[in-house]
C-alpha cells in the first residue's frame, strides 16, 4: 500500500456526480484519479481536485475495464476504488477483487445492486417484502402468478430507479414481454404490487452501526411519475412519529443483514394503504439521486457525499470515523419537467427556498425550516403551481438521467 497520508482513490463515475466527494477526498490529502465515459469529458468536475482523469467509452464491466484499471495500477499504487453512480458498483466490486483492493466485494454488491439478491437475503432474515418470483423456470411462473393475484410488476435486477419497470395486469401480458426479452429473461424478477406510499432512508453507516439516517416520503410513487407524469417530490417524515421510528428500525434490521460494513445508502420501504405495513423494496451503497443529499444537507447541515469521503479515508487509514453536529429541521425536494426550456422560478420567493435547480426543461426547488408543518405547505403550494406554470410530460426514459 502506498503511503497512507497520501493514499489514491480512483474514483468511476457513469454520470456526472459526486463532485463534493471529489473534492473532500483531496482536502483529505488523497491523490484522487477519476474513471469516467468519454461523454462526460466536458462535464463541470472539479479539476482542481483530480489529479489525472482517464476517459473510457464504456464503464459496463467487462474485459476492456478489468484491462485498463490493471494499466493505470503499473504506475499508480491505488489504494481505494469508489464507484460513484449504481451502475458502477458492481464494476468497481469485480475490479477490487481482480487487484484484491479491500472494500465491497461482489457477493455485497449484489446485495446492494440485484434486485432479487436483495429480495432473497431480506427474506431469510424475516423482512418483510412483497411476494415475487424469479423470471426464470415457466411452471414456477405460472404457479405464482396462479397463487398471487394481480397486479404485478415486472423489474430488471440491476436498474437504477424506476427505469425498466413495467405493470403486468394480467398473465397473457407476461409471456409476451417475456418472448420479446429472450435471453435476458432471468435478469429480471416479478413482483406483487403493493399500493402505498414509498418511503426511504438515506444513512451512513460505520462500523456496521447506522451513525446517521434521515427518513423521508415521497409525495407520489417514483415510479407513477415516471411511468405516468407527473411532479417529483419527497420530504422529512415527522421526527418522532411512529412511521420515522419503524423506518429507522427496519433500515438498522436490512443493513446488518445485508453485511455493510461502512459507507453511504439510500434504502426505500412502501406503507401498504391497507394494512399499514412497510415492505421493503430495494436498497443500494450510494448517495440517492433527484438532488436528495442537497435536501438531506438542508435539514441537517451533513453532506452525504463529504462524509462518505471522509468515513472511507478513516477506514483506510484505520482511523476513527466522527459525524459531524447536525440540526434536525425539516427539508423538501419538488421537481418537475418543464414546457420551458429554462423555467423561471424567481416568482417563488420565499425564504424557506434554499436551493433552484438549473437545468434545461427542469423546474426544481428545495425547501427547508425547523417547522414541519411549513415545510408541508409549502410543497403542496409548490406542487400546485408547477403544475400550472412549468409541468410537462416525456415517455419514460429506458436509463436514467441522473
Amino acid at each position: 500500500m502506498s503511503e497512507l497520508t497520501t493514499p489514491t482513490v480512483l474514483c468511476f463515475a457513469s454520470y456526472q456526480k459526486g463532485e463534493e466527494l471529489l473534492r473532500e477526498l483531496k482536502r483529505c490529502g488523497c491523490t484522487v484519479l477519476l474513471l469516467t465515459l468519454e461523454e462526460l469529458a466536458d462535464g463541470p468536475w472539479p479539476m482542481e481536485s483530480i489529479d489525472d482523469r482517464f476517459l473510457m467509452p464504456s464503464l459496463d464491466l467487462g474485459p476492456d475495464v478489468i484491462h485498463a484499471v490493471s494499466y493505470l495500477a503499473r504506475s499508480h499504487q491505488i489504494d481505494l476504488i469508489l464507484p460513484l453512480d449504481d451502475f458502477d458498483v458492481e464494476t468497481v466490486a469485480a475490479v477490487r477483487e481482480h487487484l484484491r483492493i479491500s472494500g465491497m466485494g461482489e457477493t455485497t454488491a449484489r446485495y446492494f445492486r440485484d434486485k432479487l439478491a436483495m429480495r432473497v437475503k431480506a427474506r431469510d432474515e424475516r423482512i418483510l417484502v412483497p411476494e415475487f418470483v424469479h423470471v426464470l423456470n415457466y411452471d414456477a411462473l405460472a404457479a405464482w402468478m396462479a397463487r398471487v393475484p394481480p397486479p404485478w410488476v415486472l423489474k430488471p435486477r440491476s436498474e437504477a430507479s424506476a427505469v425498466g419497470i413495467k405493470r403486468i395486469h394480467h398473465a397473457d401480458e407476461l409471456w409476451p414481454a417475456l418472448e420479446m426479452m429472450g435471453d435476458r429473461q432471468s435478469y429480471y424478477v416479478l413482483e406483487k404490487y403493493v399500493p402505498g406510499r414509498v418511503y426511504h432512508v438515506d444513512a451512513i453507516v460505520w462500523e456496521r452501526e447506522i451513525l446517521f439516517a434521515e427518513c423521508h416520503v415521497y409525495a407520489a410513487p417514483p415510479l407513477d411519475v415516471m411511468q405516468e407524469g407527473g411532479i417529483f417530490s419527497t420530504i422529512t417524515v415527522a421526527r418522532g412519529s411512529e412511521d420515522e421510528r419503524t423506518l429507522r428500525r427496519l433500515n438498522r434490521e436490512l443493513l446488518q443483514a445485508l453485511g455493510l460494513v461502512h459507507g453511504v445508502t439510500h434504502t426505500e420501504f412502501i406503507k401498504h394503504d391497507q394494512s399499514g405495513d412497510f415492505y421493503f423494496l430495494e436498497t443500494a451503497s450510494r448517495v440517492g439521486g433527484a438532488n436528495i443529499d442537497i435536501m438531506v444537507e438542508a435539514a441537517t447541515g451533513v453532506n452525504l457525499w463529504r462524509e462518505w469521503a471522509r468515513l472511507e479515508v478513516a477506514a483506510l487509514r484505520d482511523e476513527p470515523y466522527q459525524l459531524p453536529d447536525s440540526r434536525t429541521d425539516y427539508a423538501a425536494t419538488v421537481i418537475s419537467l418543464a414546457r420551458q426550456t429554462w423555467p423561471e422560478t424567481s416568482a417563488y420567493d420565499w425564504p424557506e427556498i434554499v436551493w433552484r435547480l438549473h437545468k434545461e426543461h427542469h423546474a426544481g426547488l428545495i425547501l427547508a425550516d425547523p417547522s414541519h408543518e411549513r415545510v408541508q405547505t409549502l410543497v403542496y403550494q409548490t406542487i400546485q403551481r408547477f403544475a400550472h406554470d412549468f409541468m410537462t410530460s416525456l415517455p419514460a426514459p429506458d436509463k436514467p438521467t441522473s
